[in-house]
């Protein structure tokens, strides 16, 4: 998948700052930092699962998600978020 459509939905960029922010995090914690629906984080999980973006780990019943930093797309989508967000100097 080409990074930009990684990239087009605002929830994906969410979860990439949350996961970028915290290193790694619990779904439910995760919902409660993007305010994005349960549905809506679990279907974007999945893209960045299957891109290799992320990883997930089980601690008995609780699921742990992480960024993937082996991959070179998440390398780059971490940096295209940081260069987002950087505020354009108005002089």
């Amino acid at each position: 998948m080409d990074l930009s459509v990684i990239l087009a939905s605002s929830c994906r960029q969410k979860i990439l700052r949350v996961l970028s922010h915290f290193g790694e995090i619990r779904i439910m914690k995760l919902l409660q930092k993007t305010g994005c629906a349960y549905n809506e984080v679990m279907r974007n999980l999945r893209i960045l699962g299957d891109e290799s973006i992320i990883t997930y780990r089980r601690l008995g019943r609780k699921c742990i998600i992480n960024l993937n930093h082996d991959n070179v797309k998440t390398i780059i989508l971490i940096k295209a978020l940081r260069i987002l967000d950087t505020p354009i100097d108005s002089k």
